[in-house]
C-alpha cells in the first residue's frame, strides 16, 4: 500500500507591489490559522515535519509557503527580474504573509517564523499589529549587521559553500540525518537569493529604536532563540523580547538556528504548548 503525507500543496496568485506573483504553499490541519515563514536562501521544505504533526493539525491550519524567488515560487514572467540584484526589503518581505492571508481569506491568523522569519514576526507586530493574533519569532534579534556580502554570491563560490556554512549555525546534538537535510535544501536555492535575503536579515531589520512601540494587548508577541545559534544567539533574543512590553521569551536547549528543520521532534516539544496557548478558543 501507498503512504502519503498529510500535507498538500498548490498555488495562489498574489499582487505584491504592483508585480503578480505566483506563490506556492503546502498546508495541513484545520483550527487557527498559522503562516510558516522559512529562513533565508530556502524555503517551505523546512517546515516539512512540522506540517506532519498529529497535534498541531488537529487544532491549527498549519500553511508554509515559499516566498518569491525561492523553492517553487519562481520569478514572475511580467518582469525582467535579471536586468537588476536582488535584494529582500523590509516592505516586500512583509506583504508576502500579509497578502497571502487576505488571498486565502484566514481569519485572526499566527504567524511563525525563523532567522528572517523570525526578524520578521517583530517587524509584523510593528508595522501591521491588526493583522495577526499572534507572532512567534525565532531566532530573532533587534538586529544582526555584517551578513550582507558578496561571501555568499561569487562566481567562485557554490551553492555547497553556503549549505555548509549553515551546517556551523546547528545543534551538534542534533540527528544528523535532519542537519544533512536541512543544508540539502540550502544547496538548491538560487545562486542571488541567500545574499539577497541577507540585505533585510543584515541590513533593512533594525528594531533596536522601535521594539518597545510593540503593543502586545493587540498582537501577542513570543520570541524563542537555539541554544547553539550564534547568529540569533539566546542572549539576542531575550535582549529583544526584554524590549517589548508583554513579550514572552525562552531558550530553545539542544537546538541551533534551524529548530523545525534540524531537530524537529525535539523543536516539536517546546512549541507545541507555546502555540496552543496562542491558539483562538474553538
Amino acid at each position: 500500500m501507498a503512504r502519503f503525507d498529510s500535507a498538500l500543496g498548490r498555488y495562489v496568485y498574489v499582487d505584491i507591489e504592483d508585480v503578480e506573483y505566483r506563490v506556492y504553499f503546502e498546508e495541513n490541519g484545520a483550527g487557527t490559522p498559522l503562516l510558516l515563514q522559512h529562513t533565508a536562501g530556502a524555503d517551505g521544505r523546512q517546515w516539512r515535519h512540522v506540517l506532519e504533526d498529529p497535534a498541531l493539525a488537529s487544532h491549527f491550519r498549519m500553511i508554509a509557503y515559499d516566498l518569491p524567488f525561492h523553492g517553487k515560487s519562481v520569478p514572475p514572467t511580467s518582469e525582467r527580474w535579471w536586468e537588476q540584484e536582488y535584494r529582500l526589503t523590509r516592505s516586500f518581505l512583509e506583504a508576502v504573509p500579509v497578502t497571502l492571508k487576505h488571498a486565502l481569506e484566514l481569519e485572526n491568523p499566527i504567524y511563525m517564523g525563523s532567522s528572517i522569519g523570525g526578524h520578521l514576526a517583530v517587524d509584523l507586530a510593528l508595522d501591521f499589529p491588526d493583522e495577526f493574533s499572534a507572532v512567534v519569532g525565532l531566532e530573532a534579534a533587534t538586529y544582526t549587521p555584517g551578513g550582507f556580502t558578496d561571501e555568499f554570491h561569487h562566481p567562485e563560490i557554490s551553492n555547497d559553500y553556503k549549505a555548509h556554512a549553515m551546517y556551523g549555525l546547528m545543534s551538534p546534538t542534533s540527528p544528523e540525518a535532519y542537519r544533512r537535510e536541512t543544508v540539502f535544501v540550502y544547496s538548491q536555492g538560487a545562486p542571488a537569493a541567500f545574499k539577497g535575503d541577507l540585505y533585510y536579515y543584515s541590513v533593512d531589520h533594525d528594531v533596536r529604536q522601535s521594539a518597545a512601540n510593540v503593543d502586545t494587548e493587540k498582537v501577542a508577541v513570543a520570541i524563542l532563540n537555539g541554544e547553539y545559534d550564534w547568529s540569533g544567539t539566546p542572549e539576542r533574543g531575550r535582549e529583544l523580547a526584554e524590549l517589548i512590553p508583554g513579550a514572552t521569551y525562552q531558550t530553545m536547549e539542544g537546538l541551533g538556528h534551524f529548530p523545525m528543520s534540524e531537530d524537529p521532534e525535539r523543536f516539536l516539544e517546546i512549541i507545541r504548548p507555546v502555540l496552543m496557548g496562542l491558539a483562538s478558543p474553538p
